[in-house]
């Protein structure tokens, strides 16, 4: 998927941006490499997370924010991005991809996290140690990370029951095996993740975003249902009851049969005349490279207003080399990617400066030290 098609994409259409309707999308055919005029009379986004503008997630490769991305250049509303659940323990790995997740029942089970040098740090933190809800666990990872210059903590499961606990996590014990660790031999060295997103498009009751006949659900959707903060398996409840609801709705607006015909039967197709195929794509991995690092160094689980600052700037600089090689170029799933991940970050860098309190998943220090004063 490439864009939407609303009003903007009809010839001599007047419009009013508050005021849109979707008629369809641009799609890219990966068999072809031609972009497709798709029209439709209701479209729906389930397009995921947005976990790979970081460096660290635990979301697969896909989810780069697409829908959020296309949503936001369509215009449509979208709130609540600066709420991003970061997960305190994923495997650390050099290689790009998703990472694997160490579950917190680990930690429940009585593994304790130390420094890569072995030293123990939760009781600084919290009285419940590592048994501290996941923000602040993440945020005391993240803080020791910073002062040591770390690029991971550790997780020591030596002393534990090695007979009970492979009874209870034996893929996560293979897993580490795998990767060159043995849980009861080496200390794990663990990172924070990106988890899931909080926000996204907003949507009624019904899965219906504010441009009309656009659905959204799923982790791409601000529903609402999480707040500043995730529970447990509220995905789940955001994906099947969002997208059963946003069905029914779609079975009664086909009913009704209201749709504007004669835009949708004014789509242009495709131009993409004068464009050239990318040779290299190494400049779309540096600067994806480039977005990932600047958004976990210094827009990550803790925040600053000088690092945000200084994040906004290079996000500018960022989307204008993107906007350049998409005025020339035709179109690759790579560069698309890019372009929304760009969108994305654009989104969380500008709503964490707007956000006046630290809640849930949100934390600026400067707000700390300015309710202090």
């Amino acid at each position: 998927m490439i864009d939407l098609i609303t009003e903007h994409h009809i010839p001599h259409e007047p419009f009013d941006k508050y005021n849109l309707n979707c008629y369809g999308a641009y799609v890219l055919d990966l068999k072809t490499q031609q972009v497709v005029r798709m029209s439709s009379k209701i479209t729906l986004m389930a397009t995921g997370g947005c976990g790979h503008v970081y460096k660290n997630t635990t979301n697969p490769l896909i989810a780069t924010g697409d829908g959020i991305g296309i949503a936001h250049r369509a215009k449509a509303r979208i709130s609540n991005m600066q709420y991003i659940q970061f997960h305190p323990t994923a495997f650390y790995s050099n290689r790009t991809g998703q990472l694997s997740l160490i579950s917190e029942a680990v930690r429940g089970f009585g593994a304790k996290l130390t420094t890569a040098s072995g030293e123990r740090f939760m009781h600084k933190y919290d009285d419940r140690e590592e048994l501290a809800s996941r923000d602040i666990v993440a945020r005391a990872i993240d803080n020791e990370m910073k002062l040591r210059g770390d690029d991971y903590v550790c997780l020591d499961c030596r002393y534990l029951d090695k007979e009970a606990f492979l009874e209870h996590f034996p893929n996560i014990y293979q897993q580490c095996l795998e990767d060159g660790y043995d849980m009861f031999k080496d200390l794990v060295p663990v990172v924070p993740a990106c988890r899931y997103l909080c926000g996204g498009i907003d949507v009624d009751v019904y899965g219906q975003s504010t441009i009309k006949n656009m659905f959204a659900v799923g982790e791409c959707s601000n529903t609402g249902l999480h707040g500043a903060n995730r529970l447990a398996s509220n995905s789940l409840l955001e994906a099947l009851v969002y997208g059963h609801r946003a069905a029914l709705k779609t079975v009664e607006r086909l009913n009704e049969d209201s749709f504007n015909y004669n835009n949708l039967n004014r789509i242009p197709e495709w131009d993409d005349k004068g464009m050239k195929v990318m040779d290299e794509m190494v400049l779309l991995n540096y600067l994806r490279k480039q977005l990932q690092s600047l958004m976990s160094d210094l827009v990550g689980i803790v925040r600053s207003n000088s690092r945000l600052s200084r994040a906004r700037h290079k996000e500018e600089e960022i989307y204008r080399s993107v906007k350049e090689i998409y005025n020339f170029s035709i179109l690759s799933p790579q560069l698309s990617e890019l372009r929304n991940l760009v969108s994305v970050a654009w989104l969380i860098i500008n709503q964490s400066i707007e956000q006046t309190e630290n809640k849930g998943a949100f934390y600026n220090k400067d707000l700390d030290e300015h309710a202090k004063d």
